[in-house]
């Protein structure tokens, strides 16, 4: 279980080693590597695939202070990539790991070869959904997030999923995956909550761009993903059917057909 100290923190990351390009997985708020296992599994033969816990969740250190900002999270990337001596990456983040990938790719165009942006926003958080992510803290911060956990399943999978009778070993460890969230993930959902919006900064990311949405994403709705694949040119807009916010884990085949589609055509 490596673990590597860049900028003030230690990060938790899995490396599949090999000779190929380097792709970088960064995780959505509430979760770790774990939602890009599919894709590492899928890709690891051809690409060097990385994943690592963002500070303040999954096993990497804790943070201290009111908030972990995206900011500070873009910055752990940008050190991670230059620690481990990776030159140019394929970027790939969900949700919070989004936020991340349009920061580094507009601001930090020399370390991207690509960026997949999946179930994300470069939008500020919507003002009315503050109060629900509050509540969600303080729940977090004094009980733990298993006492919500049947909330949190509708915003972060789809009804497809959800439903299926099929899946339920799959809802089980979505749940122990939700529920399992230190008390102290308030400090990431600040962040989410308070994040500048980055939409104006798009027009500067120039490295190849896919966008993957689930249709059933209620989070980050697809209209979302379409703004943002509008904003940056030659972006590419894949939907994935029956998929919600949490689309590498319901339907990692499909996620997978669109990355490997997108990073064959960049070596083509």
């Amino acid at each position: 279980m490596p673990k590597i100290t860049v900028n003030g923190a230690e990060l938790y990351y899995e490396d599949s080693g090999g000779g190929g390009e380097a792709i970088v997985f960064s995780h959505g708020l509430l979760w770790n590597t774990a939602l890009f296992a599919p894709q590492v599994a899928a890709l690891k033969a051809r690409y060097r695939c990385i994943c690592y816990d963002h500070r303040g969740q999954g096993q990497s250190a804790d943070a201290t202070g009111p908030e972990i900002g995206m900011d500070l999270l873009t910055a752990d990337a940008v050190a991670l990539i230059g620690a481990l001596r990776l030159g140019k990456v394929h970027f790939c983040g969900l949700s919070m790991g989004g936020f991340v990938a349009m920061r580094l790719g507009a601001r930090h165009p020399d370390l991207v070869r690509s960026i997949i942006l999946c179930e994300t926003s470069a939008d500020a958080e919507p003002v009315e959904n503050a109060s629900k992510y509050k509540r969600l803290n303080f729940v977090a911060r004094w009980f733990g997030l298993g006492l919500v956990v049947n909330q949190v399943l509708p915003i972060m999978f789809s009804q497809s999923s959800l439903k299926d009778p099929s899946r339920a070993a799959d809802q089980a460890a979505w749940k122990r995956q939700m529920s399992g969230n230190r008390r102290s993930i308030w400090r990431a959902v600040n962040g989410v909550i308070h994040r500048a919006g980055v939409f104006d900064e798009l027009a500067r990311i120039q490295a190849p761009t896919l966008v993957i949405v689930g249709d059933e994403d209620v989070a980050t709705v697809p209209a979302k993903a379409e703004r943002i694949a509008g904003a940056i040119k030659g972006a590419q807009l894949v939907r994935i059917p029956k998929a919600g916010h949490s689309s590498t884990v319901e339907q990692p085949d499909a996620v997978n057909k669109a990355i490997s589609n997108f990073l064959s055509a960049l070596g083509a």
